[in-house]
């Protein structure tokens, strides 16, 4: 990796700043119960999370990863999560160790710092609130912000441009496949999290810039690139 400037720094929201999967694990359970079908359980939905609501419901209603559900109970299941999401949102869910900590000495530093996610911004905007991030980020783009989601490079290039800042002196953190396909094909930097979702493989597969365990190792990691 080359020298990182201390500009500007895009951060993940689910898997990399939030566990989210106990809040969507209990939505998701309780829309099957409403549709009369079987729950699917934490361990299993916690592999199926990192491409919005939308792919996460898909893949609770066919019980699988890959494929498509019948469009109709699609269309009849994607309300009741939905209803349910708003209100249940971050009840369950927590901040990672280390997330506080790194994020203020990033911005001790001088990184201006944004979010993006996957995430719509009616589920989003409560989520950081809720969790005493929200104020920490200049700006946040979410998975209805732009015409696209990650893997796409489109909110990535959204943000460098709102925030004025080129994308080789980017640098995004984030935790999946998504986020490595979305940066590089951005031209951005990316360092990823040990802990996050990427569907139960190794993110290190993936060969981001680097990969960390806890946001407590970004003033040694980022002081070595300099």
């Amino acid at each position: 990796m080359t020298k990182i400037q201390p500009g500007f720094i895009l951060c993940d929201l689910d898997g990399t700043l939030i566990d989210s999967v106990p809040d969507l694990a209990y939505c998701v359970d309780e829309m099957m119960q409403e549709l009369g079908l079987p729950v699917r359980g934490e361990v299993a939905i916690r592999d199926w999370v990192g491409n919005g609501v939308e792919r996460l419901v898909e893949r609770a209603l066919i019980n699988a990863i890959d494929g498509k559900p019948d469009a109709a109970l699609f269309k009849k299941a994607m309300p009741i999560f939905a209803r349910l999401y708003l209100v249940d949102n971050s009840k369950r869910s927590y901040v990672y160790d280390g997330v506080f900590e790194g994020l203020a000495w990033l911005k001790a530093q001088g990184y201006r710092l944004a979010c993006v996610t996957n995430k719509a911004e009616a589920y989003t905007m409560p989520l950081l609130r809720d969790k005493k991030l929200l104020d920490l980020f200049e700006l946040v783009v979410s998975g209805d912000t732009c015409s696209a989601k990650k893997p796409s490079p489109i909110p990535l290039l959204y943000a460098a441009e709102k925030m004025g800042i080129s994308p080789e002196n980017a640098l995004m953190i984030g935790d999946s496949v998504s986020d490595v396909k979305a940066a590089r094909a951005a031209h951005f930097h990316i360092i990823c999290m040990s802990y996050g979702y990427n569907h139960g493989v190794d993110i290190r597969l993936e060969n981001p810039d680097a990969v960390i365990d806890s946001m407590t190792e970004l003033p040694n990691l980022i002081a070595s690139l300099k």
